[in-house]
């Protein structure tokens, strides 16, 4: 495929990322992964077992099958815990590109926006990739492209929610905002979600809760992998414009006993 999803010095032929928590143990979270047919997932580096043996954890199996790992700051509520997060990551072996996230409240999972602000900028100082979780507004997925973010995430919905899209309007003005890609972090629920965000112009969507927490994950990893796909192949086709009335189909020029004819 030609239609890659290029992020700073990375390129991916999928445009779909996963998490790798809330599954029932390690094969069903293979399982899954191997459906989604992703290149890229996201790890949580506080929540690593880096003692279990290479063969037993979710680590050496990612690393075993070449994805490309992406260090998350889950759980953090100030910049310099973010940055320091990241630093062990770079520490511990994985890339320069981070999925940055700070929180500003443990109940609604909304990011602190002038927190990530200060620890984008500080990261992209060090060298690093960064994909920061931020709210859906335009002027700070502006403000994070000007840093040097190499991808900006809104969240959709708040994280887990399963609501799906709850306000296209300011994921399409960030997507004529900002130059750098677009994806979409939080919120999905189900496949037709997903193919909406990328009708959209989205370049690609982050999940974990809507693949881990449905009732066949394995299979809805499948769904999210062909809706991904589906979503972007309309965008890039192009709608046709709505309308208010019917345009036939078939024209009636021509047709035998019309006034046309």
């Amino acid at each position: 495929m030609t239609d890659k999803l290029r992020i700073g010095k990375f390129e991916f032929s999928s445009r779909l990322i996963v998490g790798t928590g809330k599954y029932r143990d390690l094969d069903q979270t293979r399982e899954a992964l191997e459906a989604s047919g992703v290149e890229m997932v996201t790890v949580a580096v506080r929540r690593l077992d880096l003692d279990a043996p290479g063969g037993d954890s979710l680590i050496g199996y990612l690393r075993e099958k070449n994805f490309t790992l992406l260090p998350n700051t889950a759980g953090c509520y100030t910049a310099k815990d973010a940055v320091r997060t990241c630093r062990l990551a770079r520490e511990l072996g994985m890339s320069d590109l981070v999925k940055l996230e700070v929180l500003g409240d443990p109940e609604t999972l909304y990011p602190d926006v002038v927190q990530t602000l200060e620890a984008a900028k500080t990261l992209v100082d060090e060298g690093f990739t960064v994909m920061p979780y931020t709210t859906d507004d335009p002027i700070t997925a502006k403000k994070l492209e000007d840093i040097g973010c190499a991808a900006v995430m809104p969240l959709a919905a708040p994280i887990g929610s399963g609501l799906g899209i709850r306000n296209p309007y300011n994921i399409e003005i960030i997507r004529r905002t900002i130059k750098v890609p677009l994806i979409v972090d939080a919120g999905v629920g189900t496949a037709s979600d997903a193919a909406i965000a990328m009708e959209l112009g989205c370049d690609g969507l982050l999940m974990n809760t809507a693949i881990a927490g449905a009732k066949q994950p394995v299979r809805m990893a499948r769904a999210m992998r062909l809706a991904v796909e589906a979503g972007r192949e309309a965008f890039l086709a192009g709608r046709i414009p709505r309308k208010l009335y019917a345009t036939a189909s078939s024209p009636l020029d021509g047709v035998v006993g019309s006034d046309q004819a």
